[in-house]
C-alpha cells in the first residue's frame, strides 16, 4: 500500500504539473487579448498566479517522490537517512515557494533570491548526476539518468521562462494602474508569444519523463 501511495503521489506530480501549465497557457491568452475588458484581464492574471503554483509545487516534489519510488521499487536502494534528507530539503523549499507566493514578496527579497539559487543548484546537480549515469560513471539504471536529465532540462526551461517574462511585469502594472495602451499590449503579446514555445517544450519533456517512468526499458 505504501508503494502504491508513493507511486500515486509521483503520478499526481505529473498531472498537476501538466494540468496547471495547461490552465496557465489558456489564461495567458486572455491576459494578452486587448479585446477583453481590463477587469477580465486583471482577474485572469490573478488566477494565473494562483494556478501557476501547481507546476511550481510539482517541480519541487518531482525529485523526492521519484527517488522514493525508485528506492521502494528496488531500482535504486537508498538509505532512509538519504531519502529523509531529500524530503526535508524539498519540503523546506516548498514552504519557501508558497511563502513567496502568499506574501507577494518582491524580486529583491532574499527569499526570492534563495529560491532562484536553489533552482540553479538543483539544475546543476541533477544534470551532473544524470550525465554521469548516462556516461556509465554511476551504476544506476539508465532510465533514471535520462529522467534526471529531462528534469534538469525542464528546470532550465522554467528559468528561461522567468527571464522571458521580465518585460511582462512593468507592462501589466501599467495596464492595471492606467488601463491598456497600444505599446503595453504589444509588449504583453510579444512576451507571451516568446514564452509559449518554451512552455510547449516543458510539456514534451515531462511527458517523456512520464513515459520513461512507465516503460523503464533500460
Amino acid at each position: 500500500m505504501l508503494l502504491a501511495l508513493v507511486g500515486l503521489l509521483h503520478v499526481l506530480v505529473f498531472v498537476y504539473w501538466l494540468g496547471g501549465d495547461l490552465g496557465a497557457f489558456y489564461l495567458s491568452r486572455v491576459i494578452g487579448d486587448p479585446a477583453r475588458p481590463t477587469a477580465v484581464r486583471i482577474a485572469a492574471a490573478q488566477a494565473l498566479g494562483d494556478l501557476d503554483m501547481a507546476p511550481r509545487t510539482s517541480l519541487i516534489l518531482a525529485l523526492p517522490t521519484g527517488l522514493t519510488l525508485a528506492s521502494m521499487s528496488g531500482h535504486l536502494p537508498l538509505p532512509a537517512a538519504v531519502l529523509s534528507a531529500f524530503w526535508a530539503g524539498s519540503l523546506a523549499w516548498l514552504w519557501l515557494a508558497w511563502r513567496i507566493h502568499l506574501k507577494h514578496l518582491p524580486s529583491a527579497d532574499p527569499g526570492r533570491r534563495l529560491d532562484l539559487l536553489l533552482r540553479w543548484v538543483v539544475l546543476a546537480t541533477i544534470a551532473g548526476v544524470g550525465a554521469a549515469v548516462v556516461a556509465g560513471g554511476l551504476d544506476w539504471p539508465l532510465f533514471l539518468g535520462l529522467k534526471l536529465l529531462i528534469l534538469a532540462a525542464a528546470v532550465a526551461c522554467g528559468l528561461w521562462v522567468r527571464a522571458l517574462l521580465a518585460p511582462f511585469g512593468p507592462a501589466f502594472g501599467e495596464l492595471a494602474a492606467s488601463g491598456p495602451t497600444p505599446e503595453g499590449d504589444r509588449i504583453i503579446a510579444q512576451t507571451f508569444a516568446r514564452v509559449r514555445p518554451v512552455v510547449l517544450t516543458i510539456w514534451a519533456l515531462i511527458t517523456a519523463a512520464a513515459l520513461l517512468g512507465l516503460w523503464r526499458p533500460l
